[in-house]
């Protein structure tokens, strides 16, 4: 059986960017199949396009029911969670909701960096749902599109600078990476600012394979 990390957009290049971030942990035995939705918006930068994505994920998760043992949604903002979750006879994790999750075990205060601003009231909607707006120390936008994160040095010297700011001025003693194409800079950031850093989808992924594996042991 299968755990399936679905990318929402139709970025085949987020799609291998998610592959090599997760790569690491198909030494634990488990099959991973990372998943492209062609019918999903070049990059999910807004809840227009979260919502949009829903139907057309929903479709291909269950087309793929036959060989799955869990689902990944590979979007920050985790599209169709709850749905999913309603619909799907397998568990379904979001990189947020995992992200988050795995940040308030390494950290008092989490400080999240987003792609652009028009993400952040998304991310703060989900975080007061999650009840956990008393550990977030800010979100604050990089200003690049989904499609931008390619370019290593711009991105990079940006997100060093967020970060710095997140850091220093919000008092984040761990971060999150907002985007799930960001798995490239983690290991860097992290050495430029002394702070763990999370990648979304390796959090999502490393929660399914624990919890997948307690499950068939029992």
């Amino acid at each position: 059986m299968t755990l399936f990390v679905i990318n929402p957009n139709s970025s085949q290049a987020v799609t291998d960017g998610i592959d090599a971030a997760i790569d690491p942990l198909r030494a634990l035995g488990r099959n991973i199949i990372c998943d492209t939705l062609h019918e999903g918006p070049p990059g999910i930068e807004n809840q227009l396009q979260a919502d949009l994505v829903i139907a057309p994920l929903m479709l291909r998760a269950q087309a793929l029911m036959p060989q799955a043992s869990g689902v990944v949604i590979a979007c920050f903002g985790d599209p169709g969670l709850f749905s999913l979750r309603h619909a799907l006879p397998v568990p379904v994790w979001g990189i947020q909701e995992s992200a988050v999750m795995t940040a308030l075990m390494q950290g008092q205060r989490f400080g999240v960096i987003a792609i652009l601003p028009a993400s952040i009231p998304r991310h703060l909607r989900a975080f007061g749902a999650m009840g956990v707006m008393d550990r977030l120390a800010g979100d604050r936008a990089l200003g690049l599109g989904v499609a931008d994160l390619a370019d290593p040095d711009t991105c990079f010297a940006r997100m060093t600078e967020i970060g710095t700011a997140l850091r220093d001025r919000d008092g984040a003693d761990v971060l999150i990476l907002g985007c799930a194409g960001m798995a490239q800079y983690r290991k860097p950031l992290e050495a430029a600012l002394g702070l763990p850093v999370i990648d979304p989808c390796q959090a999502a992924v490393s929660m399914a394979l624990g919890h997948l594996a307690l499950k068939e042991s029992t």
